[in-house]
């Protein structure tokens, strides 16, 4: 079988347009341990948004859950005509790294799903075993071809300029809980194959509390086709900002494909988010680009404004929207984490 490269597919860049937004409704308590009902309000704002511009398709466990979810949507003042919802039974809610992986082949109009293997982020916690087949039960749904890899990956360890680029961090994709069985060019294999890229960029560092080992999508994200915006520390007593500033001395020494310089924009870490003596992940690198917005998770920190502008300035053609995420954050994710683009033809 000719792999998605070869059959001329790719995965396009986020920024690019939208058929649809696919999520999987929190449900595991585990995952907000004493807080999972506070996260609705800022979890359904962030529906509301995105049915502004874009279809939203929701995993759901089952019919209960269908009806209590779409009760909590309507109160928010969601779109309901956007909102399709799919028995498809999952663990847990963080569709960027165990939903599809969706491709396009503009030439031949045709999309295609890669169902990458999925053991939440090194078998921490189990179990996993629905959240990994969801992608081939969205190509049933959706009548798509799935391809298999059959190596573990997540779509929060990479980002893309849609022009052949895709950035990543060797703290997590060289993790050997992933695929302890390949090695750095044998993965970069894999991603050429399946995404349909040609040039691997690697920064090495993930932000302090984050559980996936580190996921780009906490720290570095391009914005257009050839420019990113990355997250540093301004505090160097803080335990990120040394970690950031390598990764901003690994950005500035990259080249694209055309041989052109990473436009590189910085934007600031919010205030360290702490709950039960445990760091969060806090960042507002965890932006989600939507046909007509862009998500932005806040924190209750002073630096939100200033990071609001940062990337409303990135993109004038759309609306930044800022929504709380400082209960969401306890889950160890934010709104990208949450979201996986479904990309137009």
């Amino acid at each position: 079988m000719a792999t998605p490269k070869q059959a001329g597919f790719y995965f396009p860049a986020e920024f690019s347009r939208h058929t649809a937004t696919w999520l999987s409704w929190p449900h595991k308590e585990a995952s907000w341990p004493g807080k999972i009902g506070s996260i609705y309000p800022s979890y359904t704002r962030f529906i509301r948004e995105l049915t502004k511009g874009e279809e939203v398709c929701i995993n759901v466990v089952d019919e209960a859950m269908r009806s209590a979810a779409t009760l909590l949507l309507q109160a928010a003042g969601a779109d309901m005509e956007m909102v399709r919802f799919f028995l498809h039974p999952t663990n847990d809610a963080w569709c960027r790294d165990h939903g599809p992986a969706f491709l396009v082949n503009p030439t031949e109009k045709k999309k295609a799903i890669v169902d990458w293997n999925y053991n939440a982020w090194g078998n921490k916690y189990p179990p996993f075993e629905l959240d990994d087949v969801i992608p081939t039960l969205v190509g049933k749904a959706l009548n798509l071809p799935v391809y298999h890899p059959g190596i573990i990956m997540e779509g929060g360890s990479v980002d893309f300029n849609g022009k052949g680029t895709l950035i990543t961090s060797t703290c997590c994709l060289l993790n050997p809980n992933r695929n302890v069985h390949l090695n750095q060019d044998q993965i970069e294999g894999y991603l050429r194959d399946y995404y349909g890229v040609e040039q691997i960029l690697w920064v090495k560092e993930g932000i302090v509390g984050d559980d996936t080992d580190g996921h780009i999508d906490d720290t570095v994200r391009f914005v257009n086709e050839d420019t990113v915006v990355t997250v540093i520390e301004e505090d160097a007593a803080d335990e990120n900002y040394q970690l950031l500033k390598d990764n901003l001395a690994d950005l500035s020494a990259m080249r694209l494909l055309n041989g052109k310089q990473l436009n590189i924009i910085e934007l600031p870490m919010p205030a360290a988010v702490i709950h039960e003596d445990q760091r969060l992940p806090a960042s507002y690198g965890n932006f989600y680009i939507a046909n007509e917005s862009v998500i932005v998770p806040t924190f209750r920190c002073d630096r939100d404004e200033k990071a609001l502008q940062i990337i409303q300035d990135c993109f004038p053609a759309r609306r930044v929207v800022g929504i709380d995420s400082t209960d969401i954050i306890w889950g160890l994710g934010s709104f990208h984490c949450l979201s996986q683009q479904e990309p137009a033809l």
